[in-house]
């Protein structure tokens, strides 16, 4: 769901691999520490998990690290990175002029629930996606937004041909941000409750039970901000209420021409289905 920086390929270093290490088991042993990394970091994140755990863990030995990554900050990155998939893929399922607000939403919740269908690898890189933002490592130093931009723009391009504003206030920022938290919480909250709630992720039942419920509450945040629009517009005779909601934002934040819906009170339409530097 969440756009990383394009995949790295990491080459051994010249020369043999470590003395302990088969040569028919390279390719495995770089798989092994790509998965133990993986499970380590997203629990516990860059600076408290240690070479030693991590060899241990994908059952090499410690100069495998080195050999095959450089450091554990290469084995971080490779693990950041190699899995993950285009944030244009994401993007597409919901930022389609054809799509109705509620179709727009499914398809923006789906980034998020598709990585719990796809078992502990996929929830697992969401999880030290996420991890990264509250606890940064340095990984993502050259882009302060944590590779989320494209993402946020096509949401509050969505917003914009819904409400039939060309750029996005304020207000429509606070929107889109609020229902991000819906999907995010989704991965950093999993752990707590799943002990609050045991299996309400648990199947597929569940994972569509979240999706239809997300666009639910997603549409009712969408309504409210109408709702609170139009009051907005009546205190204000004669004004849109676009200029009533707040200031505008900065203009790289493009939307959609105004022509797309009214502005005033925009109506729900219905789906057709319900720090520790690497450095």
């Amino acid at each position: 769901m969440m756009p990383a920086a394009a995949p790295r390929s990491v080459s051994p270093a010249s020369g043999s691999g470590p003395s302990s290490e088969p040569a028919k088991g390279a390719e495995d042993a770089r798989a092994r520490l790509l998965q133990a990394g993986l499970r380590l970091f997203a629990h516990q994140g860059f600076s408290k998990t240690s070479t030693r755990e991590l060899a241990e863990a994908a059952s090499v030995n410690v100069a495998s690290i080195s050999y095959y990554f450089g450091d554990k900050a290469g084995l971080y990155r490779a693990v950041f990175t190699e899995p993950m998939g285009s944030p244009e893929d994401d993007i597409a399922r919901h930022a389609g002029v054809q799509l109705s607000m509620a179709e727009a939403l499914r398809g923006f919740y789906a980034g998020f629930l598709e990585p719990l269908r796809q078992g502990d690898t996929a929830r697992l890189c969401m999880k030290l996606h996420f991890r990264e933002m509250v606890e940064p490592s340095g990984l993502w130093d050259a882009d302060p937004t944590f590779g989320i931009r494209e993402m946020h723009e096509a949401l509050l391009a969505v917003l914009c041909r819904h409400f039939g504003v060309a750029v996005a206030d304020v207000e429509l920022q606070r929107l889109a941000i609020c229902l991000v938290g819906l999907g995010v919480h989704m991965h950093v909250g999993r752990d707590i409750t799943d002990r609050l709630v045991p299996g309400i992720h648990e199947g597929e039942a569940a994972i569509d039970d979240w999706s239809d419920r997300l666009v639910m509450y997603g549409l009712a945040m969408v309504q409210a901000e109408a709702q609170r629009r139009q009051a907005q517009a009546q205190l204000v005779p004669g004004g849109p209420a676009s200029t009533a909601a707040g200031p505008s934002c900065p203009a790289r934040s493009p939307c959609a021409s105004p022509s797309a819906e009214p502005s005033t009170s925009p109506s729900i339409r219905s789906s057709t289905s319900p720090g520790t530097s690497l450095r």
